[in-house]
């Protein structure tokens, strides 16, 4: 393959707002004939590693390189694998990023598994999943049709509809979204709300405001005394345009995206009167020119009856699904030259150490499952106000911590004393509170 950094896809975030248009220029020219290009990555050889269930997202990478005249080798059933025996994630990817396989694309069933991955394979890791982490390649296929479309994303009104808590599609698509400057309007499940870490950053990342939603009736998804949650990055002058800042009424709908019950996330939850979006819900007026996105499979919260409705496209947004993830590949594989730069800081190299007991609270977290035997708890600095708030450089989970240690001396102080400003950082340990410090063995200060 050509001598090219190597460049993995973990996080919607690992590729720029640029970068992302231009691959959606390349996708179209993939497009217009998916026959012309297979002497593109010619020898190339893909490796699908998927530790949970898939039919599109796996079919789809692998028609993808057939297309571009590589190789694909693949592992779909983890009872099959060296995994059912004890292997480590990260010995899997050591072996097949090898001599193996040139690019892999792994399913897991933990968050921050494709981090793991990323960060002991030689060669491209794309993230086809991580637990209820991310997707960044669903999210990159869900972009490209609502662009095509819709002709831009700038501005747009997108409903998310459903377990939009457990559902890592509809996080990468949150961020992503926000980034090109859509506005979000969720309506999820009771009790399936968007996870409060994702609100955060959503807000820290992007300057995203919420207000109150009064959404037009859609029946089967809501009705009209139903309130939702809006999310735009639109600034406060913008939001002067609408009637009361706290309060928006969203009576044009430019797609809706439902998303099924992600029941082999959470247990015992029932899910009894979930959305179900019918005829009688496209025929409400906010609904007139909305698209109607899944990412599929789709169980019951879509009738069958709606696939000949002009405005579904859910299984157009699979079918875009091979020319984009064409486009990914090839420019991972250095085939594929993009003229934007990437993204200005990326989670590369070493974190901040976990020290004595500082962990992930996120208990799917690949450093909480399979890699308490080999990962260092790591964590990456967010920011650091009235306390310093860490994310997990593997499912990226935010902490908070309020006492910082020296680890010569163990002096151990409040985050915003003087005694912890003149920490350097390279001496730094981190802890949630006192107790936390003292089980460590350090002297907390009374200053």
């Amino acid at each position: 393959m050509a001598d090219v950094p190597k460049r993995d896809l973990v996080s919607i975030d690992d590729l720029s707002t640029e970068e992302i248009l231009e691959l959606f220029h390349h996708a179209e020219e993939f497009r217009q004939n998916l026959h012309e290009w297979s002497d593109l990555c010619r020898g190339a050889i893909m490796a699908t590693l998927f530790f949970e269930p898939s039919t599109r997202t796996r079919l789809s990478f692998e028609s993808a390189m057939l297309r571009l005249g590589g190789g694909v080798i693949s592992a779909a059933d983890p009872q099959t694998t060296s995994s059912a025996k004890g292997e480590s994630l990260a010995d899997t990817v050591r072996v097949v990023g090898g001599s193996y396989a040139d690019i892999l694309v792994v399913r897991h069933p933990e968050d921050g598994a494709a981090r793991v991955a990323a960060r002991y394979a030689r060669v491209p890791v794309i993230n086809g999943g991580d637990g209820a982490h991310e997707h960044p390649t669903q999210t990159l296929c869900d972009l490209y049709t609502l662009w095509k479309e819709k002709g831009r994303l700038q501005g747009l009104e997108v409903v998310l509809c459903g377990d939009l808590r457990y559902s890592r599609t509809i996080h990468s698509f949150c961020y992503a979204l926000a980034r090109f400057g859509a506005n979000i309007v969720t309506m999820p499940y009771p009790g399936f709300e968007l996870p409060e870490y994702v609100l955060l950053r959503l807000k820290r990342d992007f300057g995203v405001q919420t207000a109150t939603a009064a959404v037009d009736e859609l029946p089967g998804i809501a009705s009209g005394a139903n309130t939702a949650a809006y999310l735009t990055a639109h600034k406060p002058h913008q939001l002067a345009l609408f009637t009361n800042l706290t309060n928006v009424e969203v009576n044009r709908i430019d797609a809706i995206y439902m998303t099924r019950a992600q029941r082999e996330r959470h247990e015992g939850q029932s899910t009894l009167d979930y959305p179900r979006l019918t005829r009688r819900t496209l025929g409400a007026a906010a609904a007139k020119d909305a698209s109607i996105m899944h990412p599929l499979p789709r169980v019951d919260e879509i009738d069958y009856e709606v696939d000949d409705d002009p405005r579904s496209i859910y299984f157009r947004q699979a079918e875009l699904g091979v020319p984009m993830r064409m486009a990914l590949m090839a420019f991972l594989l250095g085939k594929v030259q993009l003229r934007a730069s990437g993204p200005a800081t990326q989670a590369t190299g070493r974190g901040i150490a976990g020290g004595a007991g500082l962990r992930c609270r996120n208990e799917r977290c690949i450093t909480n499952g399979e890699g308490v035997r080999y990962l260092e708890r790591e964590f990456r600095l967010r920011s650091q106000d009235h306390a310093a708030m860490l994310c997990c450089s593997y499912c990226e989970r935010e902490l908070e911590v309020r006492y910082v240690g020296h680890a010569q001396t163990r002096a151990c102080h409040r985050f915003d004393s003087p005694g912890a400003r003149a920490i350097k950082v390279q001496q730094r340990v981190y802890f949630e509170n006192e107790a936390q410090a003292e089980a460590a063995g350090f002297t907390v200060s009374g200053e």
